[in-house]
């Protein structure tokens, strides 16, 4: 049977590649071996500048065209790369014979291509690549699609700020809020959530086998290999320095990402249960798609899928982000393997993350709010205004204020007439603050929320 988007065994490969494209070039095996061969260049041209009189200085045309290799870095190189592996069964060297076959045409690179790879372990290739993969994720594709969701969320919030309606605590009727600070409440935890993934630090090493600079200064034993180090993780790749290894870099930094993702995760599962839940209730209608069904059955359904399916998505990220933070950090000794299989599977997770965040958004742009609906559940619940008149006999001194509403109230109806009774009958409360009372509606009673939605 021929390769084709119907028989890829991930669901990100097939049915959904379209919407998670854009991190097929940064977290994949070819986004991998384009960081390693960057990594390779850059390490290499920071040699030929360290002022070592075996390897002088490149001339500016080497220089552009090592640039012009990873600019242009192209889905044949790394197929080449991966012709040479089937070879060396080892992925790092294969890029290293790789590159040294492309400098062989070149007269000042072929008399340096013994400084390919100078001095390093395969880790110090990989653990840059990893940071410079994981920053460009998240960078470039991540949050920009975290912002969108948060956009939909403030116009949401702004729009309906003061669209009272009816809370639900413990599924009971409750004190009323407006929809548009319910999305506000979602947008403040999700704005906090996305500060944290974005300020997180990348970090990543380039110090040899087991951290010491062994075979560096075997090579040259006077020269500040550790600041050397520092200025090529920091000044040419832009990442965070880390001085104390063992042969990996540790991953903190990696799991304190995923545990930041993983957060923003969690928050938007609450969302999407929560406008499941609104749907239920009539809250909002869904805009109709010509030709879709909701049913294969019932031909009046117009499921909320987006929410549902981001809610799973959200679910399989989650779980692969939890492993991913409580594994990277764990290593043998000064090394063993099993995070390398364990980092290939970074783009699953962040791809089911994005494919929930492209649902998120895709759910939300179809929401319509039926105030019709939400004014008719508030008018149905008149308990909730037991809470304002107890707070108001409170504020007076009357005699048992909260007993006499729950008598009132737990377990029944209560309508307007049987609770403007009960007011009438507080003959100790002034008359100004009996006739405020009866002028409350649920609808009316919502406290700051609309200038609360409008803060976002």
């Amino acid at each position: 049977m021929t390769s084709s988007p119907l028989t890829a065994l991930s669901p990100l490969d097939g049915r959904y590649a379209a919407r998670v494209s854009a991190l097929g070039p940064r977290l994949s095996e070819y986004g991998l071996m384009h960081r390693r061969v960057q990594v390779e260049l850059e390490w290499f041209v920071a040699l030929s500048d360290a002022g070592f009189d075996e390897f002088p200085p490149l001339a500016e045309a080497s220089r552009a065209l090592l640039r012009s290799w990873v600019e242009g870095f192209s889905l044949d190189d790394a197929q080449a790369i991966k012709d040479i592996e089937r070879t060396t069964n080892h992925d790092v060297k294969a890029v290293e014979y790789w590159l040294v076959a492309k400098f062989a045409p070149h007269a000042e690179l072929a008399r340096s291509a013994g400084f390919v790879h100078f001095a390093c372990t395969s880790e110090d290739i990989n653990n840059t690549s990893h940071a410079l993969m994981l920053r460009a994720a998240r960078d470039e594709v991540v949050l920009p699609a975290l912002d969108a969701v948060l956009a939909a969320l403030a116009a949401l919030a702004h729009a309906e700020a003061a669209t009272p309606m009816l809370a639900r605590t413990h599924g009971q009727t409750a004190s009323p809020t407006t929809l548009g600070k319910e999305a506000a409440n979602v947008h403040a935890r999700l704005a906090t959530a996305r500060q944290r993934i974005a300020a997180v630090p990348l970090r990543a090493k380039m110090n040899g086998a087991v951290g010491n600079y062994n075979a560096h200064l075997a090579a040259w034993p006077q020269f500040d290999w550790e600041a050397f180090a520092r200025r090529v993780v920091e000044e040419r790749l832009g990442l965070v320095f880390n001085p104390l290894t063992i042969q990996i870099e540790p991953h903190d930094g990696m799991a304190e990402l995923f545990d930041a993702l993983a957060r923003a995760n969690t928050i938007l599962v609450d969302w999407c249960r929560d406008v499941w839940g609104y749907v239920s209730l009539g809250y909002f209608r869904q805009k109709t798609r010509a030709g879709e069904i909701g049913s294969s059955t019932m031909p009046h359904k117009v499921n909320p899928i987006d929410f549902e399916n981001a809610e799973g998505n959200y679910g399989i990220a989650n779980a692969l982000l939890a492993h991913f933070s409580a594994k990277l950090p764990l290593s043998r000794w000064q090394r063993d393997l099993t995070d390398s299989t364990v980092l290939r599977n970074m783009g699953v997770a962040l791809g089911h993350t994005l494919l929930a965040h492209d649902s998120v958004a895709r759910g939300m742009a179809r929401l319509e709010v039926d105030r019709a609906a939400l004014a008719a559940d508030l008018d149905d619940a008149w308990e909730v205004l037991a809470e304002a008149v107890q707070t108001v006999m409170r504020r007076h001194r009357l005699a048992q204020p909260y007993e006499r509403l729950k008598a009132l109230t737990r377990g029944r109806a209560v309508t307007r007439a049987s609770l403007h009774a009960f007011v009438d009958s507080l003959v100790e409360l002034p008359t100004a603050e009996r006739a405020r009372l009866k002028a409350l509606t649920p609808a009316g009673y919502i406290g700051l929320a609309a200038r609360l939605a409008g803060r976002v």
